[in-house]
């Protein structure tokens, strides 16, 4: 069984169909769903569905491009939420200077109070960085230093170089449908080389559709057009990558297994 580590269940082109959706997932050998938040108004909802839904769970936190409307978002607040039933991870949260909807040094300061709130609480943040390397290393490096924290790279289509220091401080990466498209010669030799024990598989649906869905909203049953992909470029059968990367999730978003 495969999990989809990062999807937005209660976006435009899932929630109208949700049951639908997720069956499909589950037809198609999904066995699990992180249902991810990026702004405050919708984390009841978020929640809401992890705890109707056995198979899903749910993330809390304010994605970058939503920084500017959250400026003010208190830590308490943050932690209060993570203690929900079935909330297994901080985020998305992260920097995007791709389309600079927010302002950087708000994005930084909110990535800290996230990376703040997955040190005390203990669960895994899940960062968001778009042309935003250098920043979002420096900060990743300077908040180690002041305690260990688990975190996950999700969307991964950063450089190699990017790649490397991530994995160096301990973190996790998760590869999308992206991995799929003809021009991602940069981002295959990549994940070809993310470590066994350090690799997920995402949708990030009803974003970004793999080969041979292109053009169509995403859904999470598409995870394993980039499971079967991601097999044959490690070299790897499908079983063992849909049995490594379900372990690797588990290992990572620990309160999965309570």
């Amino acid at each position: 069984m495969l999990i989809d580590s990062h999807c937005h269940l209660e976006y435009d082109g899932l929630v109208e169909n949700q049951e639908a959706v997720l069956q499909r997932a589950r037809d198609a050998g999904v066995g699990g769903f992180l249902n991810i938040s990026t702004r405050h108004s919708e984390w009841d909802r978020v929640v809401g569905t992890a705890q109707r839904e056995s198979d899903v769970w749910a993330s809390v936190g304010i994605h970058p491009h939503e920084a500017d409307a959250h400026e003010n978002l208190g830590r308490d607040i943050l932690i209060e939420a993570a203690e929900a039933d079935r909330v297994v991870g901080i985020g998305e949260t992260g920097l995007d200077y791709y389309y600079d909807k927010s302002d950087r040094q708000v994005q930084q300061e909110l990535f800290r109070m996230h990376i703040g709130v997955a040190r005390e609480t203990g669960l895994p943040l899940i960062i968001h960085t778009r042309d935003a390397e250098d920043d979002t290393a420096a900060i990743l490096a300077d908040e180690k230093e002041k305690g260990a924290f688990p975190a996950l790279i999700h969307c991964f289509t950063a450089s190699a170089n990017f790649g490397r220091k991530v994995l160096d401080m301990g973190l996790s990466i998760s590869i999308s449908g992206i991995v799929t498209f003809k021009n991602a010669k940069d981002l295959q030799a990549v994940a070809a080389d993310i470590p066994a024990d350090r690799l997920l598989v995402e949708t990030d649906s009803p974003f970004l559709s793999p080969v041979p869905h292109r053009g169509k909203p995403c859904e999470p049953a598409f995870v394993r057009n980039t499971a079967e992909f991601l097999a044959e470029l490690r070299g790897e059968s499908f079983e063992e990558l849909a049995e490594r990367t379900t372990h690797n999730f588990h290992a990572l978003f620990s309160r999965t297994a309570a």
